[in-house]
């Protein structure tokens, strides 16, 4: 059996997960990265997309992540998220109204910088999006 270590999830209204993990999956802005027990400390943004903890008891929690911050250390990982909520609990008729927000965020963009930066967020939700129909 693989190393297990500390993982919490959390996001501004509450604490989502509190488990002792063998492996988390996360949507780092770089790429996905896999986090494993001894994992060399590292402080991390994230992107939207979904997070895969399997737990160290058996069995796997998917959530769905806004984004935030991964932070890594000898003691765990805890994943500060802008918002989460567990995929089972998703609302995909939400999300897909986030990306239809997102592509008139790109068509009434005023500047190239707002134009750029509402391109990666609609790139960045469109991935969210098809990582959970997986």
């Amino acid at each position: 059996m693989a190393d297990s270590f500390k993982f919490e999830l959390v996001s501004p209204e509450r604490l989502l997960l509190s488990e002792q993990v063998s492996a988390v999956i996360a949507p780092g802005t770089e790429g996905y990265m896999t986090v494993m027990a001894n994992h060399a400390p590292l402080m991390a943004t994230l992107k939207p997309g979904v997070v895969q903890a399997t737990l160290a008891s058996g069995g796997e929690r998917r959530i769905f992540i806004q984004g935030g911050f991964a932070d890594i250390n000898p003691e765990g990982f805890t994943l500060l998220a802008e918002h989460a909520i567990f995929v089972e609990d998703l609302d995909a008729a939400d999300l897909d109204q986030q990306i239809q927000n997102a592509r008139e965020d790109v068509t009434d963009a005023e500047t190239d910088a707002v134009k750029m930066r509402s391109e990666k967020r609609l790139a960045d939700l469109l991935n969210a999006r098809e990582a959970l129909n997986a």
